[in-house]
């Protein structure tokens, strides 16, 4: 599928984030030489009068949407209006102004937040509906996933070809490490290293570790968005996953054991767990274009260390 990118006009939006440069650098590894990235100083995606003029700037044939506000159960918690508004006003503006436009194709990167807090485990596609999202991060979930009935509403009334992928958490070098806005990963990975090098005896963390979680290497998933953009052009959301599921307490564990952290792991129960469980069915992304995850957990884990005390972070 590499003639498919040749002579296509590409905006990525969100390109220069942590998600959005191993898919710049995926979409160039095959074949596509047309790439527009914007920068969020340069279009603020939020006012309308920014996303007509990067549409103007950048006359795509394909937009892959990508750009978020995003952030772990404590800043989505902080900031619930902010994750809703921002995101819902940029995907939904930038749709529709792609839809008047007659642009061949729109990608949205979703997000396993938009499923209910109990659907069934593991979540399949059709039980997006059974049920209203985790509360801590529901405002950020409900956002995307109106980005999707507009996308199957628009494919009703004007024919427009749209994909909406349901991605879980991400992790991989070059992650967000910051404390205070990062996902559960990075922020294990900061905590452990930061406690060995000041020799503390302990960490605390959030909740009782109970929740489990799948996470897909950032690799992954850049090589999943671009199969999909290539190969995938029904209505239906497709997950993006690796198909396993790991408990928090056992996470840690794990990263602890690779940064060397030997101390004593607290949690603090008075902190939210978030959703109780999250695993995807990630059958269909396998049967419609072709994706599996090919990293092990514990082998991205490793390469995500490695690449933090390289940096010295």
């Amino acid at each position: 599928m590499e003639t498919f990118w040749t002579n296509k006009r590409v905006l990525v939006t969100g390109g220069h984030g942590f998600l959005g440069k191993y898919v710049v650098s995926e979409l160039k590894r095959r074949g596509c030489s047309e790439l527009f990235v914007p920068s969020s100083t340069e279009y603020n995606l939020v006012k309308m009068g920014d996303v007509e003029q990067l549409m103007n700037d950048s006359s795509p044939d394909i937009i892959v949407h990508l750009a978020a506000k995003v952030g772990g159960i404590g800043a989505n918690a902080a900031n619930p209006a902010s994750f809703l508004y921002d995101n819902l006003m940029m995907g939904v503006q930038l749709f529709d102004v792609a839809r008047q436009r007659n642009i061949e194709k729109f990608v949205t990167v979703g997000t396993v937040c938009c499923y209910p807090k109990f659907a069934p485990v593991p979540f399949k596609e059709e039980d997006l509906w059974n049920g209203y999202p985790e509360e801590t991060n529901a405002p950020y979930g409900l956002a995307k996933k109106m980005l999707m009935v507009q996308g199957q509403a628009y494919k009703q009334q004007y024919g427009f070809n749209s994909i909406f992928l349901l991605q879980v958490n991400l992790y991989g070098p070059n992650d967000n490490f910051d404390l205070n806005s990062s996902h559960v990963i990075p922020a294990l990975i900061r905590k452990c290293a930061t406690a060995v090098k000041n020799n503390d005896g302990e960490i605390v963390l959030w909740g009782d570790g109970s929740p489990t979680r799948e996470f897909l290497y950032v690799e992954d998933a850049a090589r999943g968005i671009v199969l999909a953009s290539e190969e995938y052009n029904k209505q239906e959301p497709v997950n993006l996953g690796s198909g396993f599921e790991i408990s928090i307490k056992d996470l840690a564990e794990m990263i602890a054991k690779h940064t060397g952290f030997i101390g004593k792991i607290v949690w603090d129960a008075t902190k939210p767990n978030g959703q109780p469980r999250r695993m995807l069915d990630v059958s269909k992304a396998k049967s419609e274009f072709g994706f599996s995850a090919n990293m092990k957990l514990e082998d991205g884990i490793k390469k995500t260390i490695e690449w933090f005390n390289d940096e010295g972070l």
